[in-house]
C-alpha cells in the first residue's frame, strides 16, 4: 500500500491535506481501513462543529467493531461527505479518493503530524 506523499498523517490514522484557502480534507488512511474491515456506519462531525486536534469527533462502524474518528487539527467543520453517510464502504474502496470524510477549516495544526514515509514507518506498511 503507498501512502500519498502530499498528505500528512496523524497516529491515529487520519491523514490531512495541506489547507487550500484554509481548508483541509479529512479521511482515513487505507491501513486503518483495511484494519476496521468492511464499512458499514460513519458518524460525522456537522457542518459548523468545532474539532479539537487529537479528541474524538464521529466514528466508523465495522463489521468487525466501532472505532472513534480522531480529529488530525483543531478549527471548524466546512463540509462533510454524504457520499460517504450514504455509502460507508467508499472509506474501504478509496480512503484516499471518495472516501474523504470531512473538510475543516484549520484553525491550528500539531507539530506531531507525520510525513508519507513516517506514517509508513509508523504504521509498519
Amino acid at each position: 500500500m503507498s501512502n500519498p506523499q502530499q498528505l500528512r498523517y496523524s497516529k491515529e490514522h487520519e491523514w490531512l491535506t495541506a489547507a487550500e484557502d484554509g481548508v483541509s480534507t479529512v479521511g482515513i488512511t487505507e491501513f486503518a481501513a483495511n484494519a476496521l474491515g468492511d464499512v458499514v456506519f460513519a458518524q460525522l462531525p456537522e457542518v459548523g462543529d468545532t474539532v479539537t486536534a487529537g479528541e474524538t469527533c464521529g466514528e466508523l462502524e465495522s463489521t468487525k467493531s466501532v472505532s472513534d474518528l480522531y480529529a488530525p487539527v483543531t478549527g471548524e467543520v466546512t463540509e462533510r461527505n454524504q457520499d460517504v453517510v450514504d455509502d460507508p464502504s467508499l472509506v474501504n474502496s478509496a480512503p484516499f479518493e471518495g472516501g474523504w470524510l470531512f473538510k475543516v477549516r484549520v484553525a491550528q495544526e500539531p507539530d506531531d503530524l507525520l510525513t508519507a514515509d513516517e506514517y509508513t514507518e509508523f504504521s509498519g506498511n
